[in-house]
């Protein structure tokens, strides 16, 4: 029954496997399984969102950023800001996500369900999450990432008739209007932590003089 009370969100890696490799098996399991927001941030967005946060830290603190075609590390405390910013937004942006996918599913002949449109946002991210495992190096962890972005939009497309009951005609417009959503959504929460990388701006310009070759 939706809305019931849980007490568990199943293994993460083994939820996650599930979700990447046959995402769509993985929706039926997943609507009719008992959960609550509060279980699934404890069990699974926290600990997977916490991936491309950290590994983006470690990796911009071991092979720092491309100034001046020099390898320039950031101040640690300009780092450890913006691993926690993104952390947070990231968090954010699900719940906020979910909210939007709720409110919008009757326009598109779906059923309202705060619950069902929180695992949709959930676990739709896994794949952008794990992928963020590549930002411990840099040159190639945004592209990897991207990469991920994107399957993680066919996961969400593939689980909206499922989770949100939409009507197959309609599914290609209520994933349109979601993805406009999802891509204002990036962008307002993105100027935050844009704001505290410009705070480090002087110092990182500081670090590649020093840097270059006299």
């Amino acid at each position: 029954m939706r809305g019931a009370a849980p007490d568990r969100v199943p293994s993460i890696v083994g939820r996650a496997l599930a979700v990447l490799t046959a995402p769509t098996r993985a929706w039926d399991v997943i609507e009719a399984e008992p959960s609550s927001v509060p279980n699934l941030y404890l069990r699974l967005v926290a600990p997977l969102a916490a991936i491309p946060a950290i590994c983006g830290f470690v990796g911009l603190l071991l092979f720092g950023v491309g100034v001046f075609d020099v390898g320039m590390r950031p101040p640690l405390g300009v780092a450890l800001a913006e691993m926690l910013a993104a952390y947070v937004l990231a968090l954010v942006e699900v719940y906020v996500l979910a909210l939007i996918i709720d409110v919008l599913a009757p326009s598109f002949g779906g059923v309202r369900s705060r619950l069902q449109a929180f695992k949709l946002a959930a676990y739709s991210g896994t794949a952008l999450w794990v992928s963020g495992v590549f930002l411990l190096y840099p040159p190639v962890g945004e592209l990897l990432g991207l990469l991920g972005g994107l399957y993680s939009l066919y996961i969400l497309y593939v689980g909206l008739p499922r989770m949100m009951s939409v009507v197959p005609q309609r599914r290609l417009s209520y994933f349109a209007v979601v993805l406009l959503a999802i891509l204002v959504l990036s962008a307002v929460l993105g100027t935050v932590t844009t704001r505290i990388r410009d705070l480090g701006g002087p110092l990182r310009m500081a670090a590649a003089l020093q840097a270059l070759p006299t």
